[in-house]
């Protein structure tokens, strides 16, 4: 399986596999072996020019379909990744190192999505005025037409369903370009739309890097709306992009920094359950995982030692392949050594490293489970995303002081607090600055029926899931009629 399920390697347009122009690869290095498995072709502006070309020739038919024609196709997307499960499996443990369990998640999370934005398309209406005597007045939503899409590597099949299900319920056409670290689960996409008949054009995908094939996204004159998940550097360089060029409609989801607040009525084995799972999982790659952690004083002792027995239990590292693995190594010698210069940096300030603190094994990107505790607030470890399984646990007073640590930062993406004093609860939720507020649970978890995205310069210009995500989709017109 392993060598069939790499063979295809080229871009995705008009509904066919072809090479990139300039015949350009580049290597994917499976993070476990250190080893290239696999050269991908390499897409440039060219390829860019001729994916919107076909994007906007099918955008005419698909956007005059009827919802339920669109539907239908989205199901039939999501019944097709349930039949190869065990190919996206497969695919991620090798060009990115996550594990059968965290992929299973991701599986479930990524059909139910497809599923409901697919169910959800004829919930796109507009409004009707009989305010102004002799007319009557109405609001119409229309698709924007072709529409790009830039996913991240961290949860590639995932991140691919957010931008296409909503896009695509609307009456979209796309352009996605696949991170360089792992696309094979958008070329397995490709594949899927080519099996249920996709009309060709609708859905394109390329394979390449931020420059030129993302940028050249960013600035295409026939693009309307571009969505982006990842750093806020590349957000920062697509906004520029779009005011430089057309004034595309730019919805941007970054990073994060989650706090997340345990206060000494907490219902104490499940928030350390809750900050293990959060940190530990996909190896601490997940932009709303919860990195800083603020206990109360009094439990502190208490909760810390759990804490410690909880991720070296968990965090144990092994070859994503096996079915048994708890953690995968990080996606790449980029990152891998991005996490170990935090740690370096833990150590050169003499920061007590209470658990990890080094690389996990001699051959593959693996780093230990980490918690360092009492860190300045105003040190890297707090201000920056590290995006590895490090965990910073610091204590706290009270309330007040707590929040004001809490929302001490540059991202609000997600937040969370554990206490069981449900007035405590709404109001501390009410008080933090972030997107999403989780009370008694933390992230990875959301629901696709209620809105998801940051505060701050965690996000702009949207949000992911339920209806305010497909409206994002559309743009709004006004009809006057006289009577």
């Amino acid at each position: 399986m392993a060598t069939d399920s790499l063979k295809e390697n080229r871009l995705f347009i008009n509904g066919e596999f072809v090479p990139s122009f300039s015949g350009k690869k580049f290597d994917i290095i499976n993070p476990t072996t250190e080893e290239v498995i696999a050269s991908v072709h390499e897409a440039d502006v060219g390829d860019v020019d001729r994916a919107v070309e076909a994007a906007k020739a099918a955008f005419p038919a698909w956007s005059a379909l009827s919802a339920q024609a669109r539907c239908d196709y989205l199901s039939k997307l999501a019944d097709e990744i349930e039949k190869n499960e065990e190919l996206f499996i497969h695919l991620e443990a090798v060009t990115m190192g996550m594990p059968p369990s965290g992929m299973k998640f991701v599986l479930a999370t990524s059909k139910q999505y497809l599923k409901y934005f697919g169910s959800h398309a004829m919930d796109i209406t507009g409004e009707t005025s009989l305010n102004t005597p002799g007319y009557l007045n109405m609001s119409i939503r229309q698709p924007y037409g072709v529409c790009g899409g830039i996913i991240p590597w961290n949860a590639p099949l995932l991140m691919l369903i957010t931008k296409i299900g909503p896009a695509l319920a609307a009456g979209n056409t796309m352009v996605l370009k696949s991170s360089e670290k792992s696309p094979f689960a958008s070329i397995v996409f490709a594949s899927l739309c080519q099996r249920v008949g996709l009309p060709k054009g609708v859905l394109n995908i390329l394979s390449g890097f931020g420059q030129p094939c993302g940028e050249a996204i960013a600035k295409h004159m026939d693009i309307r709306r571009i969505s982006f998940t990842g750093s806020v550097a590349t957000g920062r360089a697509i906004q520029k992009a779009s005011s430089e060029s057309n004034l595309k409609d730019v919805s941007l989801e970054l990073g994060g920094k989650s706090p997340l607040l345990v206060f000494d009525d907490a219902p104490l084995e499940k928030a350390v359950m809750s900050a293990t799972f959060s940190i530990l999982y996909n190896s601490g790659q997940v932009c709303m995982a919860s990195t800083r952690i603020y206990v109360q004083e009094s439990i502190a002792p208490k909760f810390i030692e759990a804490l410690k027995q909880a991720m070296a239990q968990m965090g144990v590292p092994g070859d994503p392949t096996l079915a048994d693995t708890k953690r995968g190594p990080q996606v790449d010698k980029l990152q891998f050594s991005r996490v170990l210069s935090y740690l370096d940096h833990a150590k050169e300030q003499g920061f007590e490293i209470a658990l990890g603190g080094n690389k996990a094994r001699d051959k593959g990107y693996f780093v230990d489970a980490t918690i360092v505790r009492n860190v300045p607030e105003d040190d890297k470890l707090i201000k920056e995303e590290i995006f590895g399984p490090v965990l910073v646990v610091n204590t706290f007073t009270g309330e007040e002081e707590v929040l004001t640590r809490a929302n001490d930062t540059e991202f609000g993406l997600y937040s969370s607090v554990f206490t069981s004093d449900i007035s405590r609860a709404l109001r501390v939720a009410k008080a933090l600055e972030a997107g999403a507020v989780g009370v008694n649970c933390t992230s990875p978890f959301m629901v696709v029926d209620l809105p998801m995205g940051g505060w701050k310069q965690s996000g702009a210009g949207g949000r992911e899931f339920s209806k305010a995500c497909l409206d994002t989709w559309t743009q709004l017109k006004s009809v006057f009629i006289s009577l």
